[in-house]
């Protein structure tokens, strides 16, 4: 089964859906170690994807400095 992707946006939202959860008790104990490895995927998809955003502006900008 393919995972959807989702978006920058998307994965923060669920960030903080998580943590508001743990925060206020809401969490089941039972799923606390599910939540915190998918946070933990979510944190590394938003870091790569704003590495990815970064080198993509600064060879944007690279190239706008060339011309």
């Amino acid at each position: 089964m393919a995972k959807k992707s989702i978006t920058y946006a998307e994965a923060i939202a669920e960030i903080e859906d998580i943590v508001e959860k743990i925060e206020s008790n809401e969490l089941d104990i039972d799923n606390l170690t599910q939540d915190v490895k998918r946070v933990s995927e979510l944190i590394k998809f938003c870091k790569a994807k704003l590495r990815e955003t970064e080198l993509e502006v600064e060879n944007i900008l690279k190239d706008f400095d060339e011309e």
